[in-house]
């Protein structure tokens, strides 16, 4: 009889609870390139309602940021966050320029002047009646707030922190999202959280000024530090750079290829509908005001522009990015990895040495070749199950690597348990790119403790696949029944090379179904891990569904063999069927080790 790996995950949530959201507006993040987080910020210009005058570019020539913080005398929201404000900017006054702009017509400077002076805020406060340098800001409600760098470029924006949002009062913040990305940029940083949403009294503003024609130092090295040199830079997995204005045009052709069929940047899972906000917070796709504009600079020549306008460079660590690890678990023999052809996957345990059970915040997965490493898997095996061949699937993975993407910070107060004693199983798909090599994977792991919220990672799966020979839309389903109300924060599907779509459903206790992702056109090449803006609470006895479809058709490309039945295994020439799926409960306290 073959061990249920998924009964330790079911007896744990069916012990604990998980409390519903109420139904109010809270600051929801927001992936970076919709909230216009990357772009040139105007060089706001204006009279204050002191009677002095204002530029932006002029603030910063003896400061390293702006905070442009929208703000109005007649929004409850707005006069709640003033003390905040006030706060930031005596904190941060000495490094940082505040400005407060205020977009409502009917709100007068003598009330502005009033309301501001009682907060202590000592920002000089820009009336804009007719709400044309709010509207070219990009805001959308009275409690946004930006932070723009030393070049004009903005790196946050949203809400001041999750204190106060519409229909509820905290006694203190749990998110200070702009303290944070304010010390971060100030510290050369990026921000851990680039956007949110901002609940406030909503903004109807006239339509910005259209855009003069791109330039590549104004707008196209923006768009393409927000959006490719993750990858593609000097010392990135990407195949070329694009670092340089030269870069980008000498790689015109493919840039406009893959524009065109919306491969790069890669993000496979359909977008919400008109007026909706994002799903995923880590929503990779191109804005098509941002397509618009590069395409539109390469037909018009690749204008270069004013190089006064050129962004800050990115720094990129050339370490661990999530900080010195606690422990570090490597593969013990540097992998052989050959020039041509495929590669079975790889699998490796090594022991962790642990002693007593940890809390696990943050992991991280380091190839010493990535060049040749299309993705990697790794599970924490208790010693229980150390044994058992498939061990690890049915807990979840641990940590991912994709190209441009080897590591994941949980937030404040969230972690996963590793037990004592366990193993790290490492599953390793490399891809030969013509030159032979070797590659010795490492993991790093950074913990914490009494964490808040435990993460757990539940497998969605159906092991006895069995795709017919030809077929080019196969159908599978799985599903899992939640034993407590549950809140999913992350989806995460795998299949293989015959994998053509796949998506997630909740089947509500009263038959209603949610959709939770789709994805239409599934690409092997990318592991996505689709992280929910809004985790989503599940009520108990809720179904889980996950469906996806095959091509084993010779119409498929990528299949080794149409001609032959398909069923589960680890290679890439096999299948699986695994909707690994990530919630979080309360976090039960560790046992203290026994002497």
């Amino acid at each position: 009889m073959r061990p249920n790996l998924f009964a330790p995950l079911i007896a744990v949530l069916a012990s604990v609870g998980v409390a519903a959201a109420g139904k109010v507006e809270a600051p929801v993040p927001q992936p970076a390139a919709y909230a216009g987080v990357g772009r040139m910020a105007p060089d706001l210009t204006a009279k204050t309602v002191a009677g002095t005058e204002f530029k932006l570019s002029a603030a910063l020539k003896d400061r390293k940021a702006v905070v442009v913080a929208v703000t109005s005398s007649t929004c409850p929201l707005s006069k709640k966050y003033l003390p905040t404000l006030a706060a930031l900017e005596k904190e941060f006054g000495d490094k940082a320029a505040f400005v407060l702009l205020a977009p409502i017509g009917t709100d007068t400077p003598a009330d502005l002047k009033e309301l501001v002076g009682k907060a202590g805020i000592k920002a000089p406060v820009i009336h804009d009646a007719d709400g044309k340098l709010t509207a070219a800001l990009g805001a959308a409600s009275t409690t946004d707030l930006f932070v723009i760098d030393a070049k004009r470029t903005v790196v946050y924006r949203g809400a001041v922190d999750d204190q106060y949002g519409l229909g509820y009062s905290k006694d203190a913040a749990i998110h200070t999202y702009a303290k944070d990305a304010l010390a971060a940029v100030l510290a050369g940083q990026e921000p851990k959280v680039p956007a949110t949403t901002a609940p406030g009294c909503a903004l109807d503003l006239p339509k910005a000024e259209a855009a003069a024609k791109p330039t590549y130092h104004r707008e196209v090295a923006r768009i393409v530090q927000q959006n490719c040199q993750e990858c593609h830079r000097k010392g990135g997995v990407g195949p070329f750079t694009l670092d340089s204005r030269a870069d980008v045009i000498a790689h015109k052709g493919m840039i406009k290829k893959v524009l065109a069929d919306a491969t790069m940047p890669p993000w496979h899972a359909v977008g919400p509908k008109p007026g909706e906000l994002r799903t995923f917070k880590n929503d990779r796709s191109l804005p098509d005001a941002d397509r618009d504009a590069l395409l539109a600079w390469l037909a018009d020549g690749g204008p270069e522009g004013d190089a006064a306008d050129a962004p800050l460079p990115r720094t990129y660590p050339d370490d661990w990015a999530i900080g010195k690890p606690d422990l570090i678990v490597q593969v013990p023999e540097p992998i052989a990895v050959k020039a041509t052809g495929v590669m079975k996957y790889q699998t490796v345990l090594v022991e962790t040495g642990l002693t007593e059970d940890r809390w696990m915040r943050a992991a991280e997965i380091r190839p010493t070749d990535a060049s040749v490493v299309h993705h990697v898997l790794v599970f924490v095996i208790p010693p229980h199950l150390a044994k058992i061949p498939k061990a690890g699937e049915g807990q979840g993975f641990f940590a991912a690597y994709v190209p441009g993407n080897n590591h994941q910070i949980l937030p404040d107060g969230f972690a996963r348990k590793i037990p004592k004693g366990s193993l790290v199983k490492f599953q390793i798909h490399y891809t030969p790119n013509g030159t032979a090599t070797k590659d010795q994977v490492r993991v790093g792991f950074k913990f914490t403790t009494d964490p808040r919220y435990e993460v757990r990672v539940l497998p969605v799966a159906q092991p006895k696949i069995e795709i017919p020979p030809g077929a080019d839309a196969h159908k599978e389903v799985a599903e899992f029944k939640l034993p407590v109300e549950g809140t999913v924060t992350a989806v995460s599907p795998h299949m293989h090379v015959r994998g053509k779509a796949c998506k997630y459903e909740a089947v509500l206790p009263g038959g209603e179904t949610k959709l939770l992702l789709d994805v239409p056109h599934y690409d092997f090449n990318w592991q996505h891990r689709y992280q929910f803006a809004q985790p989503v609470t599940l009520p108990k006895n809720t179904t889980v569904r996950f469906t996806v479809w095959y091509d084993n058709s010779d119409k498929n490309p990528a299949n080794p063999d149409p001609k032959a039945t398909v069923k589960w295994g680890p290679q890439t020439f096999e299948e699986m069927m695994l909707g690994y799926t990530e919630f979080y409960i309360p976090a039960l306290p560790l046992k203290a080790e026994k002497k």
